[in-house]
């Protein structure tokens, strides 16, 4: 649990500390988006490679080569003194990242034979994991409050060199057997697949369409053909196809997707709306989205104790169907809205979400063969990572084509109609645009909900398919 909590928390934790990095490095604006995005790309990009490789060499001296790179990209990262300095620290931090995630996973798989000891294990890795993500921000606001923004990544050090230290005490070494050759090709088209397709969404969620991205994608796409034609013809592949293929382990990865687009997508517009419309600070604002973290942590192990009485499968459409209640309570919030009655309805659509990922994550463990576990891991984590990028591009793109909507009929200028925070920086409060800006971005908020809905109704569907015993 230990580097799983660093990592998730790596994922955001750059959220309030790029202003003190602009002012100290200068990026220019292309920079500023590789300084937060590289992470994840490279996170991404390498998780079936080292899931791979893991099953191979062992995942206990994975997750220690990822333990010791994790620290010296933090290192290299806190004393950066240039912007592409620190583009590259954080792409070390991302191989790192990529060493640990699949090894944890892969080591519950094969540390708890028993079922009900692994399912307990799995709702602590959920919870942990969905933890982290939601703590990156305060505990990255709590730093600079005191300290410069190397402070950010320094905090890893201690948790990392403590688990050098315990892991080969504590820890059991587990590997499969290695047959056959490391397949180089198989990696290569891994990574030019995803990384690619991930970078391309994201850029046109933000941007809208450009024709770089839209061929970045293509290739992708083109790439992650070659590499499914290329496992299904090798004797022994990276990933088994015929796993994918099942639909215990090949629905768990499914639902696995949609839930994280739901939840990525929607996740930037409650960041906006508590600092943009409500008008909180971003600590303030980090500690209030902290709020939903409670139905988690309550939603979690009940649904692991249903699970032992119940299907898992109509407890993972429930899981799924009470967070869709959760997103359609939602699209009836306004500017004005109490704030309980927002923060109330994330906490039903988080726990519901987080419940049923836990549930989901454990089917497609326990369907894949123990030997296996590292690429089987990998496999999952690559389709949340498709699965956040896919979310934020769709919901992004409903939220701003229903805010370009209803500003198109007010005088503002081009750039206060395309985004919120260009008319809060044109505006004061009191303004008449200002007020407008958040009605219209809170109904966007609303569509968005509704997408996130649908998608979360459509893992329950996918859920309920499942009760048969694959």
């Amino acid at each position: 649990m230990l580097p799983l909590l660093l990592v998730s928390m790596d994922v955001s934790v750059l959220y309030f500390a790029i202003p003190s990095i602009s002012e100290d490095l200068r990026p220019g604006s292309t920079q500023q988006l590789w300084i937060l995005d590289m992470y994840g790309f490279v996170l991404a990009g390498l998780l079936l490679v080292m899931g791979a490789l893991g099953d191979r060499i062992g995942r206990r001296r994975l997750l220690l080569a990822g333990a010791a790179l994790f620290g010296a990209g933090s290192v290299a990262a806190a004393y950066a003194h240039t912007a592409p300095a620190l583009i590259g620290a954080r792409a070390l931090l991302g191989v790192g990242g990529a060493c640990l995630m699949p090894s944890t996973l892969a080591l519950i798989r094969n540390l708890f034979w028993d079922e009900r000891q692994r399912a307990k294990a799995i709702t602590l890795w959920t919870t942990v994991m969905a933890t982290g993500i939601s703590f990156g921000p305060v505990v990255s606001g709590a730093l600079l409050e005191y300290y410069w923004w190397g402070s950010v990544f320094l905090i890893n050090l201690p948790a990392m060199a403590l688990l050098l230290v315990l892991a080969p005490l504590l820890l059991p070494e587990s590997k499969g057997e290695a047959r056959g050759r490391f397949d180089v090709l198989s990696a290569v088209l891994s990574l030019g697949a995803l990384l690619p397709v991930i970078h391309g969404v994201k850029e046109l969620a933000k941007d809208g369409y450009a024709p770089l991205p839209a061929l970045g994608i293509g290739v992708g796409l083109a790439l992650g053909a070659a590499f499914v034609h290329r496992q299904a013809t090798l004797a022994h592949p990276m990933v088994d196809l015929t796993l994918v293929r099942s639909r215990a382990y090949g629905g768990s990865v499914l639902v696995n997707l949609l839930a994280m687009a739901a939840t990525v997508g929607f996740a930037v517009f409650l960041t906006q709306y508590l600092q943009a419309v409500r008008g909180m600070s971003p600590f303030e604002a980090a500690l209030w989205s902290l709020v939903p973290s409670a139905g988690v942590i309550v939603a979690a192990p009940a649904g692991g104790l249903l699970a032992s009485r119940i299907d898992r499968a109509y407890v993972m459409g429930g899981g799924f169907a009470v967070s869709a209640a959760g997103f359609a309570w939602l699209t009836q919030a306004r500017a004005d809205s109490a704030l309980w009655y927002v923060l109330t309805a994330c906490a039903v659509y988080a726990a519901g979400l987080v419940t049923a990922m836990t549930l989901a994550n454990e089917l497609a463990l326990g369907a894949a063969p123990p030997e296996r576990a590292g690429a089987s891991a990998a496999v999952l984590e690559s389709g949340q990572e498709l699965g956040g990028a896919l979310g934020m591009a769709l919901l992004g793109s409903i939220g701003a084509a229903v805010y370009s909507d209803d500003m198109s009929t007010t005088g503002a200028s081009e750039a206060a109609k395309e985004t919120l925070g260009a008319a809060v920086a044109l505006s004061r409060p009191g303004d008449e645009l200002l007020a407008t800006a958040q009605s219209a971005f809170t109904h966007g908020m609303t569509w968005a909900a509704a997408g996130a809905a649908l998608l979360a109704a459509g893992a329950a569907a996918v859920s309920w398919s499942l009760r048969r015993k694959a």
